[in-house]
Parts: structure tokens; sequence; C-alpha cells
């Protein structure tokens, strides 16, 4: 009960600078139980579920990014069927969350930080429609190129790790959140850019795929964990130094 209270607390409330008090409820998604270091915006919500954990902007109503853990355990359940049954996360303000109106009509896809394809529970596969986990997608991109050169080698490589392989996969808006096209009443801001961070633990490895939010992208060679941090500002591993 004590448990339930705090992470209730937690999906309401979140402070500015780092985030670590923020995802007390759910450090296992991140390594070493340190979340990303960032500058936050006031309203910024850290959200734990059962298989991921998001950091939402209710500036761009789309998260921030989207935590997971992954490993040969995890990879090796049985994939769940999948719900297709979107919804609005209740846990945040109406004022700052995206509605089902904001993605109908759009030409976006609703698409996935943490996929679907990595759920391994029923419990996990419902939560991972929330809309907190959406961002508007080009649909080809979503279907395809990420789809089949992001989503799936991810899960591959964790399948076959010796250890634990976290993965953090979020949007980036150019020039800003402010000035990028939007959809919706809601105004739900699309991306320019997409990234998926892969860190073996074991290894002390990581890289990043990095693709342009549009139908044309195909695949294409991962950046370096430094070049992801240039390009987004945003220390995602703090305190280590992956090599590549």
């Amino acid at each position: 009960m004590l448990r339930f209270v705090i992470t209730l607390l937690l999906w309401v409330s979140v402070s500015t600078g780092h985030a670590a008090e923020n995802f007390a409820a759910c450090p296992q998604f991140f390594a070493n139980g340190k979340p990303p270091v960032l500058k936050l915006h006031p309203t910024d919500r850290a959200l734990c579920y059962d298989s991921f954990a998001i950091l939402h902007s209710s500036q761009s109503k789309t998260p921030v990014y989207v935590a997971e853990k992954l490993n040969r355990a995890v990879m090796a359940e049985p994939p769940q069927q999948r719900s297709d049954h979107f919804f609005e996360e209740a846990r945040l303000r109406e004022a700052e969350r995206a509605t089902l109106d904001d993605y109908k009509g759009s030409g976006y896809d609703r698409g996935h930080m943490a996929p679907a394809g990595d759920m391994r529970t029923a419990e996990a596969m419902a939560q991972s429609f929330s809309l907190a986990n959406m961002v508007p997608q080009a649909p080809e991109h979503n279907r395809g190129a990420w789809a089949k050169s992001v989503e799936t080698p991810t899960r591959k490589y964790a399948s076959r790790a010796t250890g634990d392989v976290f993965v953090i996969t979020g949007p980036v808006f150019v020039p800003n959140i402010a000035q990028s096209p939007s959809i919706g009443a809601g105004r739900v801001h699309v991306p320019k850019y997409l990234f998926k961070l892969v860190y073996d633990q074991s290894k002390n490895r990581a890289w990043a795929y990095w693709h342009l939010n549009d139908d044309a992208t195909r695949g294409s060679k991962p950046i370096s964990y430094g070049e992801l941090v240039r390009r987004t500002g945003i220390e995602f591993l703090p305190g280590m130094s992956p090599g590549e």
C-alpha cells in the first residue's frame, strides 16, 4: 500500500533538475538506477509503468524520453497479442496530455516509443498504448524503417545479450518544441527526429539510432553515444563512459 501511495505521488509531481528522485518507484529501467540528466520543465512528469518509465512533456504532449530494461530472460517470454486500445493518460492533467481526437485525421501514426513488441505481459501491453508513450510519427516510417531497422534489431540484440540492455527512446524537436508543427486542437507537437539509445551494460557499449521522422526515411548506420549527447544536450548515462 505504501509503495502504491509513493508511486501515485511520483506520477503527479516532478521537480526541476536531476530526475532521480522522481523515478524512485522505478529505478530498474535506468543503468545503475540513474535517470538521464537534463534541465526539466516544471510541468514535466515522471510516470512509472510495469515495463517502462516515461518522462512526459506538457509542452510537446509527448514523452521527453521513454526508458526500458531488456535482457535475454525478458525476450524469451512469449510476445503478447497487441491490444491496439489507445487511451488518454488520466494521470496527467487535461491541459498537459494528448487526446485521441488530436491524432484523428492528422495523417500521423500514434508512434510507440516503448514498442508494443517489447511487452511480455498483458498489463504491460495494455499500458504501452497510453498516449503518453506516443509521438506523431510518419506512418511509413513507423511501420517501415523504424520497426524493421530499429525496433526489431534492438529486440534481437537484447535476446542474445549476456546481461541487461537499457534502451532509451525519444523525440527531437527542431528548432525547438514551440516552433515545431503540431496536430489537433491540443497542439501535440511533431518531432523532426526520433532516437533510440541502446546500452549493453555488461560490455559498457552504447550506440544510438537517429532517424528523420519522414515517410522516405530508410535504415542508416547508428551514431555514437557521444554524438547523441551532443545532438540532444542530454546526458543519458550519467557517470558512465560507454564505448561504441
